[in-house]
């Protein structure tokens, strides 16, 4: 009889686990195709990290995000795959300058984005590690 119970419970605790995690995935009602992203903190922005901001919305954030938490069309750059140690300023940059293969992710490849000039990479990718440090994303080093 004991036993009949705790199927039960975890039958219960499933359906629940199901419950949660079908109810929060993208809502097809958002502007962008930008999934439902759990809150992140916009932290009080660098001078240059503000430019940022304005150069990733206008060229970045129609796959990634407005806040850079990812799209059905973009992986979130708010996460921790791409902490400095995995990911750095350099790959950022690489990445917006010729493009990149899909590697973490089943997004598709990125295309280069030649419209975007050097001096806005530096200021996006300062808006994204400014937000990445605000919401706990820092350095740790990548091994293999």
């Amino acid at each position: 009889m004991k036993s009949v119970y705790i199927v039960a419970i975890i039958i219960a605790l499933g359906a629940a686990g199901w419950f949660v995690l079908s109810s929060s995935g993208g809502d097809d009602s958002s502007s962008a195709g930008e999934q439902q992203a759990s809150a992140i903190i916009i932290p009080e922005l660098s001078a240059m990290a503000k430019k940022g901001q304005i150069a990733f919305k206008a060229n970045c954030a129609q796959c990634h995000g407005s806040d850079a938490t990812g799209t059905n069309q973009g992986p979130p750059l708010i996460h921790d795959i791409y902490n400095p140690g995995h990911h750095n300023d350099m790959s950022f940059y690489r990445a917006a300058k010729m493009g990149t293969r899909a590697h973490h992710w089943q997004y598709g490849d990125m295309p280069p984005q030649p419209q975007v000039s050097d001096e806005e990479i530096g200021a996006i990718i300062q808006f994204i590690r400014e937000v990445q440090k605000a919401n706990g994303i820092v350095y740790k080093q990548h091994r293999m």
